[in-house]
This record gives C-alpha cells, sequence and structure tokens, in this order.
C-alpha cells in the first residue's frame, strides 16, 4: 500500500516538472526576441568572412580579385581619408554607426513588450495571463470616461511599464472632478493587479469641448 502512495506522488512530481516552466514562458511573452538581430549580426559576419577567405584564396593561386585585392583594401584602410570624398566617408561613417548603436540597444535595453503580467496567477500554480496595454488602456478610459462623464473621444490613456497617464478634455461649462477620475482608474487597475504595478496620473486639460 505504502509502495503505491509513493509510486503515485513519484509520478505526480514527475509530471509537475515536465510541464512548461512558467517564469520562462512569461519572459518570452513579456519580452522581444533578440534573435533577428542575432541572426542579422552572425550572417553579416559569415558574409564577410567568407568574401575574405575567397578573396584570400583567389590571391593564393595568382588569379584576379572579384573585387578587390586583399593587400589593396587594406592600404586603402590605412591611407583613409586619402582617396575618398568626405560626403561619402561621412556617409558610410553615419550608417556604420547607426548600425552599431542599434546592435548595442539591442544588447543592452531589457526589450519589455507593451504587455503587463497579472499577478498571482503563476506563484499560485494558475495559468499565466498577459494582457497587451492597448486593452489596458481601453478599460482605463472607460472607467475614466465615466467618473468624468464625457464621451470616449475627450478621454486618451497612455500605458507604459512604470505610468498610467489619463488625458480628459472636460466638456465646456461642465467641470471634471480630477480626484474622483484618479480614484476610478486606481481601483480599475487594484481589480487588474498587474504586474508591475504602474502609477496612475489624471490631466485634465484647461482647455474643455463643446458638447453636442
Amino acid at each position: 500500500m505504502s509502495s503505491s502512495v509513493e509510486s503515485r506522488r513519484a509520478n505526480k512530481g514527475s509530471r509537475r516538472s515536465d510541464g512548461p516552466d512558467m517564469r520562462r514562458v512569461v519572459y518570452r511573452e513579456t519580452h522581444s526576441s533578440r534573435a533577428v538581430v542575432s541572426v542579422a549580426a552572425a550572417a553579416l559576419v559569415l558574409v564577410l568572412a567568407g568574401y575574405g577567405v575567397l578573396e584570400s584564396g583567389v590571391h593564393a593561386v595568382g588569379q584576379p580579385a572579384w573585387l578587390i585585392e586583399p593587400q589593396v583594401a587594406a592600404q586603402r584602410m590605412v591611407d583613409l581619408p586619402a582617396g575618398i570624398s568626405p560626403l561619402l566617408l561621412g556617409a558610410v561613417g553615419a550608417v556604420l554607426a547607426m548600425l552599431g548603436l542599434i546592435f548595442l540597444l539591442n544588447g543592452i535595453l531589457p526589450g519589455k513588450r507593451a504587455r503587463h503580467l497579472l499577478a498571482g496567477a503563476p506563484g499560485e500554480g494558475l495559468p499565466a495571463v498577459v494582457v497587451d496595454d492597448e486593452v489596458i488602456a481601453s478599460s482605463l478610459a472607460r472607467r475614466a470616461r465615466l467618473a468624468a462623464n464625457v464621451t470616449p473621444e475627450q478621454v486618451m490613456v497612455v500605458v507604459s511599464q512604470q505610468q498610467v497617464l489619463v488625458n480628459v478634455r472636460p466638456t465646456s461649462g461642465i467641470p471634471v472632478d480630477q480626484g474622483r477620475v484618479l480614484d476610478a482608474v486606481r481601483d480599475e487597475l487594484d481589480h487588474m493587479l498587474l504586474e508591475p504595478a504602474p502609477v496612475p496620473r489624471v490631466n485634465v486639460t484647461p482647455s474643455g469641448v463643446i458638447g453636442a
């Protein structure tokens, strides 16, 4: 009897271990992949290295170069900026600097997507729920619109990783209670339980719109 119970526990534990790593899944869903940039960089290096090997092999067997002799190319690089116009040299330098900046930023920036995770789901063994910021902004805009008693066109919500900015344009002659709108947005965020939890801000413009 005890052996059967232990075997059941072992099978249950093995099934849990065979399941997906929710932390890794959530990270992939909330962070952009760097695979495209990595493949592009690797392909560029392979092409340049392959061309260098090809030119060196052609030069070794005494055949004419496809584009330029390796020694000539090396000498021209040493003699820079002689032999090339400053405008062309500046354009090439700007393109190389832009490519280097793109690769650098993709390597050091976190690369977070415009998404939030509902708190508590992975830790409680429940399925992880990832929500797009556009969906969050739509829900917050609805609560802010009802609290301010304005039309949907008079509310704009911008959701980022650390902040929620609600812009409200009141109707002319009808004041908007900024504190009431802020409380409504906070209540909606408290029900969402987002990770990371953004801080709400409400901005009521001084100029209103003419009501329909």
